[in-house]
């Protein structure tokens, strides 16, 4: 029985993974869903061959999620969305993970074979020391690899030995953190290739604005406690660093001149401009606009909270304009 939340186990065919001559790795894979079908079956049988066990963590999606994931062998857990960090903090809790190994992975992403293969080579030979994996994300954007800009490679801990990680409590830009020992970083294909349009492009992005703002203005106004995981344990310096940077630095900026100084300095200096025309809409979109969308949903809220006293009166305001309940997370 899985608490505040549903089970069901698919049934794994062995014959699929032995397809490729060689057994999965003892790895577990815990994947968040929510109307994924066009995505969920590309990701799961990319899959087969590499993890012992499925988990697909649904927010009760209204579409096939369920019944893919299900149909390809998958243990599907359902619980309740508030954001990301906690739904998948709730599937590490919750999940009855067996394997040595965990990979957090999300449904539109794709672990491409050179990747699959080293995954089954070299994580069971993994000294003792090496806690984590830290894998290289490439981006994939109207058909096109995105590998300017600063955008290749992302490094991303997505691999743990079980019980050795937690995600960090935050509403945006939330990282798996290591409580102990190194890391190693391997090279295959890991993309994230999203199939949807622009207009699920920039209706994601809205929300993750919103969800940032929340955390700019905690940050501001002390609101709740901060999860301080990532500079704390710096065990992956490209996330610490950009982390330091946006906080540090971006964050202080007018948001009159910031974000088009990042698109500029992405563009121009990072070498954006060498992605063609795919790459224009990419680091526009997501390096200006959403960066002043950002920047403008701090601005309104600030002025919504302007003369509220109080933790609880804020939290409160911001809450119901966000639509986003805001207290239940870092209390």
């Amino acid at each position: 029985m899985i608490a505040d939340g549903r089970l069901s186990e698919g049934l794994r065919d062995p014959a699929v993974a032995a397809a490729t001559g060689e057994p999965p790795a003892d790895l577990a894979v815990i994947m968040l869903a929510h109307n994924e079908e066009r995505h969920l079956g590309r990701a799961l049988d990319a899959l087969a061959p590499v993890a012992r066990e499925i988990f697909v963590v649904d927010s009760f999606s209204t579409d096939r999620t369920v019944e893919i994931a299900l149909a390809r062998g998958a243990t599907v857990l359902q619980n309740r969305f508030v954001n990301y960090a906690r739904q998948f903090q709730w599937a590490l809790d919750t999940a009855p993970v067996t394997s040595a190994w965990v990979m957090r992975l999300d449904a539109d992403e794709v672990i491409e074979p050179d990747l699959a293969a080293e995954i089954r080579a070299r994580l069971p030979v993994l000294p003792a020391g090496i806690q984590g994996v830290v894998l290289k994300r490439k981006h994939i954007f109207m058909g096109r690899w995105i590998r300017h800009g600063g955008r290749y490679p992302l490094l991303l801990l997505r691999i743990w030995r079980r019980g050795a990680a937690r995600i960090e409590d935050r509403w945006m830009d939330e990282h798996m953190v290591l409580s102990h020992g190194r890391t190693v970083t391997f090279a295959g294909g890991f993309a994230d290739h999203n199939l949807n349009d622009l207009t699920f492009f920039t209706d994601k992005h809205n929300k993750y604005a919103t969800r940032e703002a929340i955390d700019v203005l905690a940050a501001r106004h002390d609101l709740y406690r901060r999860d301080l995981g990532l500079t704390e344990h710096d065990r992956l310096a490209q996330a610490s660093w950009k982390r330091a940077i946006k906080e540090g630095v971006y964050n202080r900026l007018p948001f009159q001149l910031g974000p088009a100084a990042f698109f500029l300095y992405r563009y121009i200096v990072q070498l954006g401009f060498l992605d063609g025309k795919p790459g224009l809409v990419y680091h526009f979109l997501q390096g200006f606009w959403y960066r002043f969308l950002v920047d403008a949903k701090v601005y309104e809220l600030e002025q919504a909270i302007a003369g509220i006293d109080g933790r609880d009166a804020m939290l409160a305001e911001i809450s119901r304009r966000t639509g986003h309940r805001v207290g239940e997370v870092s209390g």
